[in-house]
């Protein structure tokens, strides 16, 4: 019949929409995808207000077990795929609806709040960003950095750029899988302060000059969407030492700043912050010509 694809915004259960919350009660089966971003709030809350139960859509269950569990049912009956944010930001969740799609099931994407807006209430400019790139965890014998030629292109372009930050969600422990235990180990979610180390070891490594660990502005954002967000600005070196607290976490390297950006900067600027503020436009010769140029 149906699939629903209901963003949740960033927050907790009440940053659904009145739409997306009246077609959830409407529904016969409801997943809440748990893997490429989680919610602040535990699933009871979420039952509770939804008024039904919710089966937590894993990694597996969507990239392995979809066919079967969500798309089966959509064919006769009302599905709704719950994501964090907004549903078309992420690849997983677009090979969904073309899978839908091939099986004739009607598809209907709900919006809401992502990242991908929200990293404007620093005050940089949205259309002043490049391409998104994500930061995965450094393991001991694979440290990828492909996402060092993207940040170095966005800043020859004067962009800046939204690091999405890796999470580990139901990873499996190989150890216990040896001997024959199915056993999951603890969530992990990035920090903006191991961002910041991987990124230094990746321009360390590529020396492309990409961006000066002391000198590029950065702009580390936590559990943004949430009462206890947090914005703090600074260099890569000076946001290594700084605290933001749970998860989420994203990061964002600037390029070239003017001065409506920078008067919206400066108060998240940490104390005692070394970056050269006055290498930047100041907001009184901010024009629309100098916009325009950028």
């Amino acid at each position: 019949m149906v699939l629903y694809l209901i963003g949740l915004g960033l927050g907790d259960e009440d940053d659904i929409t009145v739409k997306g919350l009246k077609l959830v009660k409407q529904c016969d089966h409801v997943f809440l995808e748990a893997y490429t971003s989680v919610l602040g709030v535990d699933q009871q809350r979420l039952e509770k207000l939804y008024g039904c139960s919710i089966t937590i859509a894993d990694r597996d269950l969507v990239e392995q077990q979809a066919e079967d569990l969500i798309l089966e049912p959509a064919l006769t009956l009302k599905v709704a795929f719950l994501v964090v944010g907004d549903p078309v930001c992420a690849t997983t969740h677009s090979d969904l609806i073309l899978r839908a799609m091939q099986r004739d099931i009607r598809v209907e994407v709900v919006h809401n709040a992502s990242i991908m807006g929200a990293a404007g209430a620093c005050g940089l400019q949205l259309y002043n960003f490049g391409q998104t790139v994500s930061i995965p965890f450094f393991e001991e014998n694979w440290r990828p950095t492909s996402f060092y030629p993207k940040i170095l292109y966005n800043r020859q372009g004067g962009m800046h750029t939204l690091c999405l930050l890796d999470i580990k969600v139901k990873e499996p422990d190989f150890q216990a899988m040896m001997k024959n235990q199915i056993k999951y180990l603890p969530p992990r979610f990035m920090t903006v302060n191991t961002a910041c180390q991987q990124l230094l070891e990746a321009e360390d490594t590529h020396q492309g000059g990409a961006y000066d660990g002391r000198r590029t502005l950065c702009v580390g954002l936590a559990r943004m969407g949430s009462p206890t967000q947090c914005i703090k600005a600074g260099t890569l070196n000076e946001l290594l030492e700084q605290d933001f607290g749970g998860p989420l976490h994203s990061l964002i390297i600037c390029g070239e700043l003017h001065g409506l950006e920078l008067d919206m900067l400066i108060p998240f600027l940490v104390d005692g912050s070394t970056y050269e503020l006055h290498e930047l436009v100041p907001a009184e010769n901010f024009t629309l010509e100098n916009n325009e140029s950028s």
